[in-house]
């Protein structure tokens, strides 16, 4: 037979589990605007009935219900849609600032447009054909030095702010590498506060919502697969232990793990000797050539921004590439624009009657002038200390096999140089020939091209996220219609413990005052 107080305690148990349950739902409605964080959910569980089986179980009817208890409080959230989204999330940092990089070169060379290379070039071209048209002009040949010099500045313009994009990118991946290293000892400390909690039978859910928007954070930055090991002691079988994050490449290959049970490894990126490029990814003792990691993110995509060292040992990556296309064009172009050039007689050469090789083009950064160093020129590229001093330095005509009869009027040089542009030449020196326009446009082109699948690909990454995010949001998001749903449910359910208490209270008063007292 149960005991006479059994219902009382049945009614409290209900009590209190709808208690549990009503905390619980205004711990959601107060946190339904903060970022990361998961609704909660009081899993209510049967207490055990009674009489329990035994030989001295007293025999009633069957098994009596002694009421509910609060069996633990869960997050309600789908590790499926945490593992897609943070998939998504490391493409999106990695075509997001892929585009962003390759906008930013766009900007630079501003192609087509009045004040790019292509229209100073242009303009170069046309006032070389005025002064073939009329070779003792002197005003033509002012203008000629004057586009020469736009076209030089022009070159180290847009070498210089390239050069300070990919300086910019440097920092950013300094930013980078910091930020990474700092999420990791972040989540390593949250790994070692939960797994101080779990033994003890409790579930931490404000910190797992606090890995998990770490995790999604770091996931930005590379591929990452995040499994999790138990933290031992009383657990519960819902805790999810500590997390252990393993940076991996595009087809899941394991490249290193970043945070265990333990601790945390370092991140760290190294460039070669003249710090001018990416040569290995460190993670804690493991070294990773950069042309071994394939780990699609933001910090690669960085990477291919600012530079690294290729399988050659060249230099590669956007910024870099560009800067040695600026150097092979302006090399290249100087040096057969000098070629013609100092085989043609300028006015004063006619006059002293012997034929100077003056160069029209020079290393500004060179004591005599002279081009020999292809990389870095289109920084250095100036016109010639000769042809700054004096006009009359240009050369526009033919000497033939005698300098002394070459006239002032001869504009036979002076059309060579004009139809420099439309000369074939191993611009790219890839053993490749190609005019001047075409080898520029190819590479305005690629640039392009290169852009655009970017801001496409970024644009499918972002709606991909927010198609994972919208699903994961549905799961675990806050509803305030449903949450004042629930309210209402346990309110309810609470009244009706509370007034089942009352119940009982009445009948334990007619026994204890009612009963016995007839005939007195």
């Amino acid at each position: 037979m149960g005991s006479t107080f059994m219902g009382l305690e049945t009614a409290r148990r209900g009590l209190v589990a709808q208690q549990s349950a009503l905390y619980t739902t205004g711990n959601n409605i107060s946190n339904a605007n903060t970022l990361g964080y998961t609704r909660q959910r009081v899993d209510l569980e049967q207490s055990q009935s009674f009489p329990g089986v035994g030989q001295n179980a007293p025999r009633i009817a069957g098994q009596l219900g002694t009421g509910v208890v609060a069996g633990s409080v869960n997050r309600i959230r789908d590790s499926f849609l945490d593992t897609q989204y943070r998939s998504e999330s490391s493409k999106l940092g990695y075509w997001e600032n892929r585009s962003a990089a390759l906008s930013n070169l766009e900007t630079i060379m501003n192609e087509p447009s009045e004040s790019g290379l292509s229209t100073s070039m242009d303009s170069f071209w046309e006032s070389l054909q005025d002064l073939a048209t009329d070779p003792q002009n002197s005003g033509a040949r002012a203008v000629v030095r004057q586009r020469g010099i736009a076209v030089s500045e022009t070159f180290n313009y847009l070498y210089k702010t390239v050069a300070a994009e990919k300086s910019d990118a440097k920092n950013e991946l300094g930013v980078a590498e910091k930020a990474v290293n700092t999420i990791l000892s972040q989540l390593d400390q949250v790994n070692k506060q939960i797994g101080s909690v779990e033994p003890n039978g409790y579930l931490p859910n404000d910190l797992y919502d606090q890995r998990d928007s770490l995790l999604d954070e770091l996931s930005s930055y590379a591929n990452i697969k995040v499994s999790y090991e138990a933290s031992g002691g009383h657990s519960l079988a819902q805790a999810e232990g500590k997390a252990i994050v393993t940076l991996v490449d595009d087809k899941g290959n394991s490249l290193g793990t970043l945070v265990d049970k333990n601790g945390y490894n370092t991140f760290k990126v190294n460039s070669n000797a003249d710090d001018s490029a990416v040569k290995s990814i460190t993670i804690g003792d493991n070294e990773i050539n950069i042309n071994d990691y394939e780990s699609t993110g933001k910090l690669k995509s960085i990477v291919e921004a600012y530079g690294y060292e290729d399988t050659d040992g060249n230099k590669a990556g956007i910024y870099n590439d560009m800067l040695t296309e600026l150097d092979n064009l302006a090399y290249t172009f100087a040096t057969k624009f000098n070629e013609v050039h100092q085989q043609g007689m300028s006015p004063n050469e006619i006059k002293a009657g012997e034929n100077q090789s003056i160069s029209f083009f020079a290393d500004a950064e060179s004591a005599d002038g002279s081009i020999t160093d292809r990389s870095g020129f289109a920084s250095r590229i100036s016109i010639s200390a000769s042809i700054e001093s004096s006009l009359d330095n240009i050369a526009n005509a033919d000497p033939g096999t005698d300098p002394t009869k070459a006239t002032l009027g001869d504009a036979t040089i002076v059309s060579k140089l004009a139809d420099i542009i439309n000369q074939s030449y191993d611009y790219g020196n890839n053993s490749q020939t190609s005019n001047f326009r075409n080898y520029y446009e190819g590479v305005i082109g690629s640039m392009a091209v290169s852009a655009q699948e970017a801001e496409k690909m970024s644009s499918n990454a972002t709606t991909l996220q927010q198609t994972v995010e919208n699903k994961r949001m549905s799961t675990s998001a806050v509803s305030l219609d449903e949450e004042m749903t629930n309210m209402i449910q346990f309110q309810q359910a609470y009244n009706a413990a509370a007034r089942m208490i009352s119940l009982t209270d009445e009948l334990l008063d007619t026994i204890i005052n009612g009963m016995g007292v007839g005939g007195r």
